[in-house]
């Protein structure tokens, strides 16, 4: 197999393990997907990472709350 590819929701246990030390939900929801990104967008050329980071960010304004 030459590419596999994993689509996930966060987890409401994730969600609540962040927001009961404190974070809000939206914050709690970047840091998650954050993590989830940061592996494949450290191997992006800078340029590409910071737009790729900056359209995850457009994406998630709104999506929570």
């Amino acid at each position: 197999m030459g590419h596999e590819a994993t689509v996930s929701r966060v987890s409401e246990e994730q969600l609540f393990y962040l927001m009961s030390r404190g974070m809000r939900e939206d914050e709690a929801m970047a840091m998650i997907v954050r993590g989830f990104i940061e592996p494949i967008s450290r191997e992006l050329p800078m340029e590409y990472a910071l737009e790729l980071n900056r359209l995850i960010e457009l994406q998630m304004e709104g999506s929570v709350g």
